[in-house]
């Protein structure tokens, strides 16, 4: 799920960058111009629905998954609803719900605490955490695509590279690739963006009555 987040924060863009002044010679200019006008872009939306893709390849090349998913989001709270999971969070509490067995977790945010959270990722979890550099441009289906890479600061991470692909002409991203040490691919692509979608409070808070005999496990 936290590959999922990540991508999620890619799709919204609301990136800060080039606080650190250690990474500002490291950094790409070029990059950074073209991910300040897809945050810029994205700031303009209220709230947000997005239909994406996820492939799941092997170090070998063969693919172990295919998945969908949808994103909502309105000011701090999101959802993201996938075949076999989903999230849900107001702002003050999150559900995390598993489809196949109709289990829900709820906890408590916690804005301080090391989770991974859109919250974080839409504020300067790119700046503290990422290199990027621009690898160029290449026409797809008629559009013109921009490369940017990203890798972490943190060689820890399971990941070594993340490549983002922004549309030139509408500064959306329109796909990324999360690459493993282990030779793993995930591979998420925006099939539809709404930027002005019409959100209740309602669509962010887990509906106990919509999951007949649901076991809920209260972590607060």
């Amino acid at each position: 799920m936290n590959k999922i987040l990540l991508f999620v924060g890619l799709l919204v863009g609301s990136v800060i960058f080039v606080n650190a002044q250690t990474k500002e010679a490291t950094n790409d200019p070029a990059a950074k111009a073209i991910l300040d006008k897809v945050s810029a872009k994205f700031k303009t939306f209220k709230s947000v629905q997005a239909n994406f893709s996820l492939k799941i390849e092997g170090a070998n090349g063969k693919v172990l998954g295919n998945k969908k998913g949808t994103v909502y989001m309105k000011g701090k709270k999101y959802k993201v609803d996938l075949d076999d999971q989903m999230i849900l969070c107001d702002g003050k509490n999150t559900w995390t719900y598993d489809k196949s067995a109709n289990e829900v977790q709820i906890s408590t945010v916690d804005a301080d605490g090391d989770m991974l959270t859109p919250q974080k990722l839409f504020t300067d979890f790119y700046d503290k955490d990422f290199l990027y550099k621009l690898n160029g441009e290449k026409a797809v289906n008629g559009k013109t695509i921009q490369e940017i890479e990203m890798t972490p600061v943190d060689k820890s991470k399971s990941f070594f590279k993340v490549l983002v692909l922004v549309d030139k002409a509408s500064q959306t991203i329109s796909s990324a690739t999360v690459m493993e040490k282990n030779g793993n691919r995930f591979s998420y692509g925006v099939t539809s963006l709404n930027g002005n979608a019409n959100l209740s409070d309602a669509v962010f808070v887990f509906d106990k009555s919509k999951y007949p005999d649901v076991e809920v496990v209260d972590l607060r």
